[in-house]
């Protein structure tokens, strides 16, 4: 329909515009319904319909958020996965090479001397330290003794022997120093390959 009525309009106007185009000149009154025919344009027909919707059944409308709502019910039973601590992880080959060493089993003749000799050895100990305390007490007791009479003797030499002797155990220490660090320093990093491992929660 639209195709025939293109092409009566496309008659009509080629019909008034004849005589102009012949040479004669006549005072014709320009409107827009009489237009030159290149200007005029058609579209195509559209046949197409508009798209049925689809009838949506409500029941099954609902069973599928009931499903969703338990899926997000346990999704949020699970518990949240930590990022792991790779310095706590050990790895299996290391477990599975672990040495094991067997107990040797030792006969009774060889335990007994073994307890022997350890009750030797503490008894042995035990001598020495006592031997060391009464040479201690000794020492402290001669030398309460000295300090005494050389109190008696000069008061001057007794207060000298009171104080500590610097060159007894000599000892030389740097402490350190008193320079500001410098604040517009930039301390180099260094060359470093970064295997950090990034996770994605």
């Amino acid at each position: 329909m639209s195709v025939a009525l293109s092409r009566c309009l496309c008659r009509a106007l080629s019909r008034q515009t004849a005589p102009l185009l012949s040479g004669e000149h006549h005072h014709a009154v320009q409107s827009p319904w009489f237009a030159p025919v290149m200007t005029l344009k058609t579209s195509a027909p559209l046949r197409a319909e508009p798209k049925k919707k689809k009838k949506v059944d409500p029941r099954r409308e609902q069973l599928l958020r009931d499903r969703l709502k338990k899926k997000l019910k346990r999704l949020e039973k699970v518990p949240p996965e930590y990022i792991p601590i790779e310095d706590f992880i050990h790895s299996i080959f290391i477990i599975l090479l672990q040495r094991e060493r067997s107990i040797p089993s030792l006969s009774f003749e060889e335990k007994e001397g073994r307890a022997l000799l350890l009750k030797e050895w503490s008894h042995y100990k035990r001598e020495q330290h006592m031997a060391e305390v009464k040479a201690i007490e000794l020492a402290l007791e001669a030398q309460r003794e000295a300090l005494e009479e050389l109190k008696l003797e000069s008061e001057e030499l007794y207060q000298a022997a009171l104080k500590p002797d610097p060159l007894l155990f000599p000892f030389s220490h740097e402490g350190p120093v008193n320079t500001p660090p410098k604040t517009q320093y930039d301390a180099p990093d260094g060359k470093y390959n970064d295997i950090t491992r990034v996770y994605t929660q």
